[in-house]
C-alpha cells in the first residue's frame, strides 16, 4: 500500500538563500533578532556598475530644498525673471495703476518672485510712445504752414530710450545700494533685492503709456493734467512701496530717500513732456493786418 503524504507532517524549508536567487526582491526576516526590520534584498545591477554621481547629487540636491546659486552673468540667471504667467503680469500692471496705501506693491503682487518680462516691454512700449507722440504732435503743431515739411525724427527714439532704460535700471541700482547701506547700519530695516526693485520701478511706469499718447492733442491743459494724474500714480506707488525699508530710519534720512524718489520720477516725466513735445505755437499775426492796425 503506497504510503501518502501528511499534509500535515512537518516538512523542512529551503535554505533562504535558495529562495532569493528565484526572488531577488523578496523579503526576509530573521526570529533570532526580534528588534531587527525586514530587509529587502539588493536589485541585481548588470556588470555590478555604481550610481552616477551626478545624479545622485541633482537627487540630494532636490530632496534637501536648496538651489544651486547661478551667476548673474550668465544668461540661466535672468532666464528666471522671464518665466511668468500672463495673468500675472496684468494683475502686476493693474496694481501699479491703483495703489493702496495698505498695500505693499512687493509683499501683495511680487511675493518674492520679481520678473523683467513685464518692465522690459513697458519701458519698450514706453520709449516708442513717446517717440511716436512726439512726432506727430509736431506734426500737428506745424500743420498748414506753407514752408512746413515733415521729416521724422528718429532720433527721438535712441534719446526716449536712453531716458526711460537709464531711469529703470540706473536710479533702482543706487537706491538699492542705498538701502544696503542703510541695513547695515541699522539691521532693523526691511531689505530689498535689486530685481525687486527694479521691477517695482518698471510697472510704476505703466501708467506714462495713455498719458504720453494723451499728449498728442495740443492742448497744453490737457497734457499737464494728465501729467499730474500719471505723476499721482506712479509717485504714490514707488513711495508706499519703500516707506517700510526707511520708516525706522533716521526722520531726515527717511525723507531725504522717498523725496529723492518722488523728485526723480517728476523730473523724468516733466523732462520727456519738454523735450519731445512742442508747445503749440499762437497764430502769426500776417503783416498786412499789421500794417492796417497802425494806420
Amino acid at each position: 500500500m503506497a504510503s501518502t503524504k501528511d499534509a500535515f507532517e512537518f516538512q523542512a524549508f529551503e535554505e533562504a538563500g535558495n529562495l532569493l536567487e528565484e526572488n531577488r526582491d523578496a523579503v526576509t526576516i530573521s526570529i533570532e533578532d526580534e528588534g531587527s526590520k525586514p530587509k529587502r534584498a539588493a536589485a541585481y545591477s548588470p556588470g555590478g556598475n555604481e550610481e552616477d554621481p551626478l545624479t545622485s547629487d541633482d537627487r540630494t540636491e532636490l530632496l534637501s530644498g536648496q538651489k544651486k546659486s547661478i551667476p548673474f552673468w550668465t544668461f540661466e540667471y535672468y532666464q528666471q525673471f522671464f518665466d511668468i504667467e500672463t495673468h500675472h503680469v496684468k494683475e502686476r500692471i493693474i496694481g501699479s495703476v491703483r495703489p493702496w496705501p495698505v498695500k505693499n506693491f512687493i509683499h501683495v503682487y511680487l511675493r518674492r518672485n520679481p520678473d523683467l518680462f513685464g518692465p522690459f516691454w513697458i519701458c519698450t512700449t514706453l520709449v516708442f510712445a513717446i517717440a511716436i507722440s512726439g512726432n506727430i504732435s509736431n506734426f500737428l503743431v506745424h500743420l498748414g504752414k506753407p514752408n512746413y515739411k515733415y521729416t521724422p525724427e528718429f532720433r527721438k527714439v535712441t534719446i526716449a530710450a536712453t531716458a526711460i532704460f537709464s531711469y529703470a535700471w540706473l536710479v533702482p541700482l543706487a537706491l538699492w545700494g542705498t538701502l544696503l547701506w542703510r541695513n547695515n547700519k541699522i539691521l532693523s530695516l526691511v531689505s530689498y533685492s535689486f530685481m525687486e526693485i527694479v521691477c517695482v520701478y518698471g510697472y510704476s511706469l505703466a501708467i506714462y503709456i495713455p498719458a504720453v499718447v494723451l499728449w498728442i492733442l495740443p492742448y497744453e491743459w490737457l497734457r499737464w493734467c494728465s501729467i499730474v494724474g500719471a505723476l499721482c500714480l506712479s509717485g504714490s506707488v514707488l513711495v508706499m512701496t519703500f516707506l517700510p525699508a526707511v520708516r525706522d530710519d533716521h526722520p531726515k534720512v527717511m525723507i531725504s530717500i522717498l523725496s529723492t524718489i518722488a523728485l526723480l520720477n517728476v523730473l523724468l516725466a516733466v523732462g520727456c513732456k519738454a523735450y519731445f513735445f512742442s508747445k503749440p505755437e499762437p497764430a502769426e499775426i500776417s503783416t498786412s493786418d499789421q500794417v492796417t492796425s497802425s494806420t
